[in-house]
């Protein structure tokens, strides 16, 4: 639908019904971004409406020269306010206009109304990611008004991060599609709330505070370096050369003195020897197995065997474990033997 001009709606005569455009923005673009249709609606309209007198968008349509009435019509008044064949722009507000919505579909399906024409025009779309603003601002709300949250530390939240971790691990392994969606959800939240924690700073430790988008720039800036095959001039046809620039940019980076830096010894045992064994054999370096008495060191070959033979020893494990969890199971559920 073109809007059509006071001009156009004179040689129309008062029998054409005119048109009503409903326009929607997001609350999550700046507002004054609207797409050109949408300024071309409002330029062009008759009348411009909004019922939310505080709406985001008004300083700026009025700093471009839109007249706006903050007003807000019933569904027979609209209609009327559109016959001669004017046209009407209803700036919507965040709910999105239920009740005029509802009203002009009751209106149009009486049959006993000559309805304008009715147009949805998005102003502004969402991009790719728009949603974790709302995450933001949740967590921004939650860590002040909430007695729990807003008593967070750092160190009494790490237990968290790792049961999400496992949980998300389990998803995966588990092939559960919603589950997995609501596990990844848990992670996030424990990065944007460590984050959210992070702003406030520690001046009696001489922290320096840091927010989410210090955590996003950081990462993007990590990955854009470590992709030059991506982003720069080199070259990568095969996963093993992406890891081999990978390694390459990231030795240069962190200036090891050692292949055995940043490995956690914190983590599961298993995924701790299979680490140790990949650095190992990545670097070149040959280093045979320490011996010794007991099922450390057996479980230290098993690990670095899995390891040069592409197996995660973890997941192996965590695999044969509930196939093993499986059998107590059925054990459990059967008749008792004689004897």
């Amino acid at each position: 639908m073109n809007a059509t001009s006071s001009d156009a709606a004179a040689q129309a005569g008062p029998a054409a019904p005119g048109s009503i455009v409903l326009l929607t923005t997001s609350h999550r673009v700046a507002p004054g971004l609207l797409s050109w249709p949408a300024w071309q609606a409002l330029r062009g309209a008759d009348q411009v409406l909004c019922a939310d007198g505080a709406h985001p968008q008004l300083p700026y349509l009025r700093e471009a020269g839109i007249a706006v009435d903050e007003t807000s019509p019933g569904a027979q008044e609209l209609v009327d306010a559109c016959a001669g064949g004017r046209t009407v722009v209803v700036v919507a507000t965040g709910e999105g206009e239920p009740r005029l919505t509802d009203g002009l579909a009751r209106l149009a399906g009486s049959g006993r109304v000559h309805m304008p024409e009715l147009e949805l025009l998005p102003a502004s779309y969402d991009l790719p990611g728009a949603r974790l603003l709302d995450l933001v601002q949740v967590m921004d709300r939650i860590r002040v008004e909430c007695p729990w949250s807003s008593r967070q530390t750092h160190e009494g939240l790490a237990k968290y991060g790792i049961e999400e971790a496992y949980e998300l691990v389990e998803a995966i392994e588990e092939g559960d599609r919603d589950e997995l969606r609501e596990e990844l959800g848990d992670v996030l939240l424990q990065v944007v709330f460590h984050s959210r924690i992070a702003e406030e700073g520690r001046p009696e430790d001489g922290a320096e505070p840091f927010s989410i988008d210090d955590v996003a720039a950081g990462i993007v800036t990590k990955l854009i370096h470590r992709h030059p095959h991506v982003f720069g001039d080199e070259t990568a046809t095969t996963p093993e050369e992406v890891k081999e620039h990978w390694l390459r940019t990231k030795a240069e980076e962190k200036r090891r003195t050692s292949v055995t830096e940043g490995i956690p010894l914190g983590q599961p045992g298993l995924a701790l020897a299979a680490k140790l064994a990949s650095r190992a054999r990545t670097a070149g370096l040959e280093v045979e197995l320490p011996r010794g008495e007991g099922v450390g060191y057996e479980l230290l070959a098993v690990a670095a065997r899995a390891e040069a033979e592409g197996v995660d020893p973890e997941a192996a494990l965590r695999a044969a474990a509930r196939a093993y969890r499986d059998a107590i199971r059925a054990r459990e559920g059967s008749p008792a033997l004689d004897g």
